[in-house]
């Protein structure tokens, strides 16, 4: 076999997200030395300004990131000097504080969110349609490495109690958010919601098999 043939599809694609990795972490550094923060800093910053007015212990910021605690604990340090952050006590443990993002620190996300960058025009030039089925694919690659222990859990719309899939006729909002008791579609998927509460196994294997399937919910879930 000649070694000028093109390789699997599996290395390609690997490649590709290798390539787009990158190109995002160039962003994230761009951005953040824009703003005098690191990556790390600024994806807290929007980690918590996600779940305003709630606050989270530093634990809890470490796993959702992915780093150590030890490196989340100097993040959160270096934010709380630049009064981006501020610690209050935690009222279910008086022995615990929960991190919460202040006015100045939220100020620096939305400013974070109007910055232009590579990616960000990159995915903008994808049509509605390609959109859509981009979200689908995250959806369906985050979740996989979820269940293999790859990347921390994720707040998704797929494993929330609250989420119906194909509860309504309309093609293009066929779910349903039983949080804000309203219908959405694909487009309006969350990879990381504030609002997410955990359904149990089997409702979650029920409403996966479901939304895979593009079919209705079934009544009765069955168990994994």
């Amino acid at each position: 076999m000649s070694s000028d043939l093109p390789s699997s599809p599996l290395t390609q694609l690997r490649f590709g997200l290798e390539r787009i990795v990158g190109a995002l972490r160039s962003d994230d550094w761009s951005a953040a030395n824009g703003v005098g923060l690191n990556p790390t800093q600024t994806h807290i910053l929007a980690f918590l300004a996600g779940r305003a007015p709630l606050g989270l212990r530093v634990q809890a910021i470490s796993k959702h990131l992915g780093v150590s605690q030890p490196t989340a604990t100097d993040s959160v340090n270096a934010l709380l000097r630049k009064n981006l952050v501020d610690k209050r006590a935690d009222a279910k443990d008086a022995r615990a504080s929960l991190v919460h993002i202040t006015d100045a620190g939220a100020a620096i996300v939305r400013s974070l969110g109007q910055i232009e960058m590579a990616t960000g025009q990159a995915l903008a030039d994808l049509n509605h349609d390609e959109q859509t089925d981009l979200l689908r694919v995250l959806v369906k690659l985050i979740r996989s490495l979820q269940i293999a222990r790859a990347i921390p859990v994720q707040r998704m719309c797929v494993t929330c109690r609250f989420f119906k899939p194909f509860a309504h006729p309309d093609a293009n909002q066929p779910h349903h958010c039983d949080f804000v008791n309203a219908a959405f579609g694909d487009r309006q998927f969350r990879l990381d919601c504030g609002e997410h509460e955990t359904a149990e196994s089997a409702i979650q294997f029920a409403n996966w098999s479901s939304f895979q399937a593009g079919a209705a919910r079934p009544e009765s879930p069955p168990h994994p």
